[in-house]
């Protein structure tokens, strides 16, 4: 008897399990789920001696099976497909271009929720049945007088009611609703219940300013035009938005969104930070809801069942919208025709886990699948983006005013050196500073202070023998945090309580260096006893939906000053902030990161631009060490295309992104002289092999040395196109021999760079 090969055979299908064994296996179709089997399904299949879950990637095989061996799956686990057709190219794309495994992409884009074959949350519902006799009503009231309680609240209500709900309510037990459910006087229904993430008392705040329809702007209908023109074009194109902050871009989107919507097609929404998620989806909501449109949030802060029910309703077609963090461009919309990536520029687009993939290039390259229009919004965009429109490959719409001509708000540059010098000793708050959150409480208006530190001081040192509390297993200081008075590693999480002597000279003169968030507000709580200030950073975050709690208590008044990191900086709009105070405004300008330039320049002009959106004019403090830097200077004046001109200039000279795409090969492991002898060879075979097709710089340790008892080196691979490259690196790497002791990973167009 012949060996089973097929290419074609539909009772023969290719699935990838989601349990580490990363190569397709191929399994018989039972008879049962032949019409139920499609490409994308998932399905539980037997592997060794367990059950477990796997994607099907296609039907046939060109395996070489021997007879008898073929094992059948055991079923369709959802009711569709977790990978629809634009979904599974997608998922072969990535898999190339980011040079991952196959488990590590499909665990990224399929929810956890659904790897774990979740169903829908059912409900039972009471209505009434048929009708009693009047014995039979009599008989019920002398010997169960509970269930004729029961039976006669439900013969009163206009609709079914939930079970649980009325039996708390009324103090009765199951057994008194199972018996008239038998005697079929009570009606049972099991309907499906979706949880919709957000629907809930903050809801409620979070659409009270987004309810009305705005009258757009000169230069809102021109981009709003332009883009209605690219949609009904009917093919794949990007658009850059450009607008300054406050210049009305989202409802440029939610224009685009309405367009779209009333044809029946699909949209992504992204957002950069989970924290600007409800904003958002309160203005989708607000403006779509009246045409029965159903929007979705899609983020990892989300519970399980949450997840699954946005899926669902995405999958099955219910909802047609989408609005989330990075993990949404992946979201199985139907007939997707617009994609919208707010803040392109923002670098917590890109993963810095497996795969490592940027969600606007993902974006973009989905919407090329789909044919559909990408947007990609930004008051700072990207150099990346604008080489882009430079090429002719993205088309590109300006607003230059902000909503209602409101001035962009005063910046007041405060060099901290001279700070230092005021006999009062240095202060991480300048005397300006100071003064102007005074007079900005005392108006009864609202401050955001912007500091990207967690913690209470950045480290712990001794000045007499020089020791600094850094991390055993990281090349790193600790981080003193005052909740807990602990010492706290932001790489590995390993913490211990914060000396009061020196552990090297014992002198009790070891003292805190720097400042974090929480030493800010701190030091604000002093200067202000009487305000409300609330710290919002990775830290304080932990709680489910505290975030929303705080940024919605925000919007109306009940906070005074808000403190906070990265997750502040961006999109964020609230009317009665006038003040923004940027803390260290040049911190991100001295690190190891080509750049770093661009980072300081954004992050000034965006946390800048969350001053003056209301109808009071906005001012802005700049804390700096290097106030003449020329990205410092260029944001003072919002001089974006000065900037962008003398950074693409500085780029072009030393042939960086993005005039050449950037590949980062990381070696790691507990053996520094294992890791560099392997990285050497390593390097010696990609240049005698790739050579003339890449330029390779390096191996050198990593900016961060040790992270978790690991060293680490690494390799710059300089390219005009990472897609050419790619394979082939990936390629030579799976024919390297490596100690099992290393460990190595690639990361394409990387952000970070440590």
């Amino acid at each position: 008897m012949p060996s089973i090969k097929s290419t074609v055979d539909t009772r023969v299908v290719e699935v990838i399990a989601l349990s580490g064994f990363d190569k397709a296996l191929a399994y018989a179709v039972p008879p049962t789920c032949q019409g139920a089997v499609k490409v994308g399904s998932l399905v539980r299949i037997p592997l060794r001696r367990r059950s477990e879950l796997g994607v099907v990637t296609r039907f046939g095989t060109e395996q070489i099976v021997p007879p008898g061996k073929l094992k059948m799956l055991f079923e369709v686990v959802q009711d569709y497909p977790v990978l629809p057709p634009d979904l599974m190219e997608l998922y072969r794309w990535a898999l190339r271009y980011y040079a991952s495994t196959p488990e590590a992409v499909l665990e990224t884009m399929i929810p956890a929720a659904i790897r774990k074959g979740m169903k829908a949350k059912t409900r039972l519902y009471l209505s009434a049945g048929k009708a009693p006799t009047a014995d039979e009503l009599a008989k019920l009231e002398k010997r169960a007088p509970k269930q004729s309680e029961l039976l006669r609240f439900i013969r009163q209500q206009l609709k079914p009611l939930p079970r649980a709900d009325i039996l708390k309510r009324m103090k009765l037990s199951a057994s008194a609703c199972d018996a008239l459910v038998s005697k079929g006087f009570i009606r049972e229904t099991d309907t499906e219940e979706e949880r919709i993430a957000y629907e809930d008392e903050l809801g409620e705040v979070e659409t009270v300013a987004s309810d009305s329809r705005p009258t757009l702007t000169d230069e809102q209908a021109v981009a709003v035009d332009a883009i209605t023109a690219a949609i009904d074009a009917d093919e794949f194109s990007v658009r850059l938005l450009h607008g300054v902050t406050g210049s009305g871009k989202t409802e440029v989107y939610l224009n685009a969104i309405e367009k779209i919507v009333a044809t029946g097609g699909g949209v992504i929404f992204l957002v950069p930070e989970v924290a600007l998620a409800p904003q958002t989806v309160g203005r989708v909501r607000a403006r779509l809801e009246a045409r029965g449109v159903h929007t979705v949030v899609w983020h990892s802060h989300l519970s399980e069942g949450e997840r699954y029910d946005a899926w669902k309703a995405l999958a099955s077609g219910e909802a047609h919208v989408v609005v989330g963090a990075r993990s949404a461009v992946f979201a199985p919309v139907q007939n997707l025709r617009l994609m919208i990536v707010d803040e392109e520029h923002e670098p917590s687009y890109k993963q810095e886990e497996s795969p490592r993939y940027h969600g606007r290039d993902v974006a973009v390259y989905r919407a090329h699948i789909s044919k559909a229009v990408c947007v990609l919004g930004s008051a700072t965009p990207s150099l990346e983006s604008l080489y882009n429109v430079e090429r002719g490959k993205y088309a590109v719409d300006r607003i230059l005013n902000r909503v209602d001509n409101r001035q962009l708000p005063k910046i007041h540059l405060v060099d901290m050196r001279r700070e230092g010098h005021t006999g009062k000793g240095p202060s991480p708050i300048s005397q300006m500073l100071a003064d102007k959150l005074i007079d900005r409480f005392e108006k009864k208006e609202q401050s955001i202070l912007f500091l990207n530190r967690r913690g209470f001081s950045t480290s712990m040192m001794c000045p007499g023998c020089g020791y600094v509390a850094s991390c055993d297993h990281c090349s790193i200081p600790k981080t003193y945090h005052r909740t807990d008075k602990k010492l706290r590693c932001h790489l590995c999480g390993d913490e211990e309580y914060a000396p009061v002597k020196c552990p090297e000279c014992k002198s009790a003169n070891i003292r805190m260096r720097g400042q974090g968030t929480q030493k800010i507000e701190d030091i604000v709580q002093k200067i202000l006893p009487r305000a409300k200030i609330v710290r919002m950073d990775a830290d304080s975050m932990s709680k489910k939906n505290l975030y929303r709690k705080i940024l919605n208590d925000f919007r109306i008044g009940k906070i005074d000053i808000l403190v906070g990191t990265q997750m502040i900086a961006k999109g964020l709009d609230f009317p009665n902030v006038t003040l923004v105070g940027l803390v260290d405004a040049d911190r991100s300008l001295h690190v190891e990161d080509f750049r770093a330039a661009e980072r300081t320049f954004q992050l000034i002009v965006q946390v800048s631009g969350r001053s003056g959106r209301g109808d009071r004019a906005g001012e802005v403090v700049i804390q700096t060490h290097t106030p003449h830097a020329p990205p410092v200077q260029f944001a003072r004046r919002s001089d974006f295309d000065g900037f962008q001109l003398e950074e693409l200039e500085q780029r072009r000279e030393f042939n960086y992104p993005p005039f050449r795409h950037l590949i980062r090969h990381l070696f790691r492991g507990r053996n520094p002289d294992k890791v560099n002898f392997y990285i050497d060879q390593w390097t010696k075979l990609v240049e005698e092999k790739m050579g003339d097709r890449l330029e390779v710089r390096g191996p050198a340790p990593a900016p961060i040395e040790k992270i978790r008892d690991e060293y680490r080196f690494q390799l710059w691979y300089f390219a005009p196109s990472a897609s050419r490259v790619i394979v082939e690196l990936a390629a030579l790497r799976e024919s390297f021999k490596m100690d099992k002791e290393v460990i190595d990973l690639i990361d394409v167009d990387p952000m970070n760079l440590s």
